[in-house]
């Protein structure tokens, strides 16, 4: 639940949403007037691991804190680097692509990197698939130790373990019918490193991407964007965003109703009551149709030194890649 004294970065219009999304499936034709179909091979869902997932997680904690200009945050691009070079080995993706640039702020310099996998990199039609690879630098809300190192297991790791895992799936499966791009992201949590501990923050890596797309799309731009974010809490309950639905409707409509047949306590039709400015905000502003999967109720462990990874579940982590799994694959 959300406190209404605390000021989170991602709240940017706390208004009632009154729109409601139709996400249940259509009901079919009857037998007689449907067409004969060719069979299509079942999805191996099965092969997208949460405990896999969750050994990420604890990989990452390993580098706490791994916040712009860190040990850890180099620590953790490297780590993300290594593991997409064990699943490229396996496909004829191109290498990983580290996107590096300088950031300033107030006269400071930040060597700052985005990593880019790009899988089946020849096929026009492109999805990005993305999250944030840092956390922010001290637990500020932490009631008894605010300057002590944020985990982070769930706020900047969970998304990496997404990535990750469906990496690895898709490396065992037969292509899907679009090229994926799997972006992580640097400083989404701010020149500060604090995110909503800023009340200046604002993201730095994706508006970057976003404003150098034609180094990686140098005549279409993708089609659609998944962002993830916030997505191994133990009581997973995800609503889609104002934001997302007036970026990408259809696309938040299609990714709900696979989520629903999948794991349907852990997706909910009801919109949030506001609207939410993460990494997807700067794709959408870009063009791109783009939409965020988060539960950002999870207090109160939020931005604390008890964002660890008991705090995590791998039925929670697999609700979320199993449905992403199949989104990729659908028509």
């Amino acid at each position: 639940m959300i406190s209404q004294t605390v000021p989170f970065r991602w709240q940017t219009a706390a208004f009632a949403v009154t729109v409601t999304l139709a996400l249940l499936p259509a009901c079919p034709a009857p037998a007689q007037t449907q067409p004969q179909a060719q069979a299509q091979p079942e999805l191996q869902t099965e092969l997208w691991d949460g405990q896999r997932a969750m050994a990420v997680i604890g990989d990452l904690l390993r580098f706490t804190p791994r916040s712009m200009e860190t040990a850890g945050h180099q620590q953790t691009i490297d780590y993300i680097k290594a593991e997409l070079a064990k699943t490229l080995d396996k496909t004829k993706a191109d290498p990983v692509i580290l996107q590096r640039w300088v950031f300033r702020n107030d006269g400071k310099p930040f060597a700052m990197t985005n990593i880019i996998a790009r899988f089946a990199p020849s096929n026009p039609r492109r999805v990005i698939v993305a999250t944030h690879f840092d956390s922010i630098v001290k637990a500020y809300r932490d009631a008894k130790t605010p300057d002590a190192p944020m985990p982070g297991a769930n706020n900047s790791s969970s998304g990496v373990a997404v990535l990750l895992e469906t990496a690895r799936v898709l490396s065992l499966l037969p292509a899907p019918p679009v090229g994926i791009d799997f972006v992580f992201f640097d400083g989404e949590e701010g020149s500060k490193s604090l995110g909503a501990g800023d009340p200046e923050f604002a993201p730095i890596g994706s508006p970057y991407f976003a404003g150098h797309l034609r180094d990686f799309y140098p005549s279409t731009k993708p089609e659609k964007a998944a962002v993830f974010d916030m997505v191994c809490d133990r009581d997973l309950h995800l609503k889609p965003d104002p934001s997302s639905i007036d970026s990408a409707g259809t696309e938040v409509k299609k990714f709900w109703e696979i989520g629903i047949k999948t794991a349907p306590s852990s997706f909910d039709t009801k919109p949030l009551p506001y609207a939410m400015s993460d990494d997807h905000s700067a794709l959408a502003a870009a063009g791109i149709p783009s939409f965020l999967v988060i539960d950002f109720e999870y207090e109160p462990f939020y931005n604390t030194t008890q964002d660890t990874l008991d705090k995590c579940s791998a039925k929670s982590l697999e609700a979320v890649g199993r449905t992403l799994l199949q989104y990729l694959y659908a028509p």
